[in-house]
């Protein structure tokens, strides 16, 4: 059986590290973007079984990355989990309405990161 592969798109260096580690520890291939643009382009070459994407980007931001990745046949049910520190119920509430699947805060908490996202690939993504 072959690994699951997830996408990280996450521009903070120490972000990104701890986010491969717990993959890595879970057992997951981890392919890995710091754009927003780049991120769209490996959704589409890579075919990931899941995305965590932070929604503050350089170039184009999560949410616009993700519109993008969703308008292509490939990429239109890959689940998302947006990973940000926007706190606030209104955020959540937009993710949501932007096509995310799960929502994680920053800080990363290590369990409930690696719960997510079993959850979302055991789910496809509908909850």
């Amino acid at each position: 059986m072959s690994l699951r592969r997830i996408l990280i798109v996450e521009d903070n260096p120490m972000n990104l590290k701890l986010v491969r580690d717990i993959l890595h520890h879970s057992g997951y291939e981890v392919v890995e973007a710091i754009t927003g643009e780049d991120g769209v382009r490996l959704a589409d070459e890579t075919l990931p079984d899941l995305i965590l994407m932070d929604l503050q980007l350089p170039g184009i931001d999560g949410y616009e990355a993700l519109r993008q990745i969703r308008a292509s046949r490939q990429g239109r049910d890959i689940p998302a989990l947006a990973v940000t520190a926007f706190a606030m119920q209104d955020d959540r509430d937009q993710a949501y309405e932007y096509g995310f699947d799960g929502y994680i805060e920053k800080p990363i908490h290590v369990r409930e990161l690696a719960q997510k996202v079993r959850e979302l690939l055991e789910t496809g993504g509908e909850s």
